[in-house]
This record gives C-alpha cells, structure tokens and sequence, in this order.
C-alpha cells in the first residue's frame, strides 16, 4: 500500500505563526465595530441625549448671559454675552463628556454586563473603551457647538477660526470622555460619583475662565488653572473666535493632547483590572 502524494500537497507551504500578520495594540477592525455599535445605538436614543447635553449648557448661557450682562457690559473688550457663550462652549464638552463616560460605563459593566459579551468577541480591553472613547468625544465636538451658535444669534460674530472649533472640543471632550471612564473602573460605586461631580466637575469649570476671567484672582489660582484641561479648551475656542494667538494656543493644545493620553493610559488599566485581571 502506498501513499500517493501529489505534486500540489508537496508544494504548499505550511504557514507558520512568522506568515501570520502581527498583532498591533490597536486592531482597527475591532476598534471600528465598537465604534459602529456606538453610533448604531446613538441613532435610537439620539433625542434625549442631544437635549440634556445641548440645552443646559444654553440655559445657562442665556442665564448669565443676561443677567450678568445687564452688570456687566463688556469683559477683556468683548461684550459679556459674547464673553460667556464662548466659553460655554467648554461647559457643553465637559458635560456630554465626562458624565456619558463615568454613568454610560459603569451601567454596562456592572449592571448591565454589555462589556462580558463584547470581550467574548476578537476585542480587547484597549480597542473597546478607547472605541467608546473615541465616539463620546465626537458626540461632544458636535453638541459643544450649540452654545457657540446660540451666542451668534445674539451677536457674536462668525469667523474663519470657527471651524477648528469642533476639533477643540473633541480633543477636549476625549480627555473627559477617558477620566469618566477612569473613574467608573475605579468608584466603589455609582454613588460615589457624587463626590467626583461636587470635587472636581463644579471646580473645574467654576475656575476655567468661562464666566469671568482669571486674570482679577490670586496668582496662585492662575496656576492651578494651568492644570485644568477645560481652561485651556475655553482659550482655545475664544482664541479661534476672536484671534488666534500661535504660541499659546499651540501650549493650549499640547496640554490637552497630554491630557487626553494620560487619561486614556488610565482607563485602560483600570478597567482591564476590573473586567479581566
């Protein structure tokens, strides 16, 4: 009895794990089917998310807008209302931001375990949250507009420098979107989100420059305000309105890119803890 063995079998090379293609950190297919999930989802819930993070923001444009402006008429030669519904701008970002990414993350994970299912699949700790990361932020480039186009209807004048607006506040809204996720890997539970929102949210956007300046505080808290993410976002959108000022915006950008790394390096790891280790 022989064994017959063609020319073809002899021939095919048996592929071997150096023929494979290599595995990078980030495998783009599986960071694009999250991505696509996320905007799949979007597309129900779209109404009540757009609302929440689009018209508070704008209550307290037309709050402070007004009822400071009636004090107060101009600040840094800019009129008030112009004044304040640039830097709300940064109050949109920050709130579509880091609360989707602190409440949305711990809901699927610890309630509704959504993140068991997905690592079941070719798609790892980094891919996934870097994913949603990635879609919050784009969500916040688009809603942190809303303020911006309210104050034009009361006068503040369109420019070239707009467009670059979107970009800001996604960058911005990046960052946030990784701390929220961060945080929700790390909290004991949703009730300790309370001690975030009170400690850090309200100072955050209390000492970024968005309803006064900073220039009129003790020089200390001009310092401290170097280490807040959302002041450098309300320069750059004020920056990119009224002029841009290269040097510093430059600075304004490499703070939040800086930030936006850090912060997704520390979510990952938290969260992988969490969900893996």
């Amino acid at each position: 009895m022989t064994i017959d063995e063609s020319p073809a079998s002899a021939s095919t090379p048996i592929p071997t794990a150096a023929d494979s293609p290599p595995l990078r950190a980030v495998e783009t297919t599986a960071f694009s089917g999250v991505f696509q999930r996320e905007a799949t989802l979007f597309r129900r819930s779209w109404p009540a998310t757009t609302f929440g993070s689009i018209v508070e923001p704008t209550i307290n444009l037309i709050a402070f807008g007004f009822g400071l402006g009636a004090l107060v008429a101009s600040v840094q030669g800019i009129p008030y209302i112009q004044f304040v519904g640039t830097g709300t701008v940064a109050t949109a970002v920050l709130f579509s931001s880091i609360f989707a990414g602190m409440y949305d993350t711990y809901v699927k994970r610890f309630y509704w375990k959504t993140y068991d299912g997905i690592l079941a699949t070719p798609v790892d700790v980094p891919e996934l949250f870097m994913a949603e990361g990635t879609w919050i932020a784009v969500k916040a480039g688009v809603f942190g507009c809303a303020p911006l186009l309210i104050a034009m209807l009361f006068g503040l004048p369109p420019s070239w420098g707009m467009l670059a607006i979107p970009f800001i506040c996604f960058l911005t809204g990046l960052g946030f979107a990784f701390m929220g996720q961060w945080f929700s890997g790390i909290v004991p539970s949703m009730d300790a989100f309370t001690y975030v929102q009170s400690a850090l949210v309200t100072p955050l956007f209390l000492l970024a420059g968005i309803y006064f300046p900073l220039s009129n505080l003790p020089q200390w808290v001009q310092s401290l305000a170097l280490a807040n993410p959302l002041y450098h976002c309300v320069n750059l959108v004020r920056d990119a309105v009224f002029g841009w000022q290269l040097e510093k915006d430059l600075g304004h950008v490499a703070a939040l890119t800086i930030f936006a790394a850090i912060m997704c390096a520390l979510s990952v790891r938290a969260l992988r803890r969490t969900l893996i280790d």
